[in-house]
């Protein structure tokens, strides 16, 4: 089923390669969307795809790679609208 996620990371997730380690994983799971830092330090994600391989992502978010920890991974399920061909890092 497809499937769209609007997500809020914090914790220590700015400075230490958190958006590559979401958009590599993003795309070895062959979902779309974007991926950015806020201004009060959050990240902010926004996923479509099949609904099993977000939350598999999400899964690796609350992991976050090395020298990270996260804090709370808030997740809103949106209607999918399939608006994305591919996942990247934005500002």
């Amino acid at each position: 089923m497809e499937a769209r996620a609007h997500i809020f990371i914090s914790g220590r997730v700015q400075g230490v390669c958190f958006r590559d380690y979401i958009r590599q994983y993003a795309g070895s799971f062959n979902l779309t969307g974007w991926v950015k830092n806020l201004v009060n330090g959050r990240i902010e994600a926004l996923v479509e795809g099949e609904k099993e391989k977000i939350e598999h992502l999400i899964g690796k978010m609350k992991e976050g790679p090395p020298l990270s920890w996260v804090n709370d991974v808030e997740v809103e399920w949106e209607q999918y609208k399939g608006e994305f061909s591919d996942f990247r890092i934005t500002w």
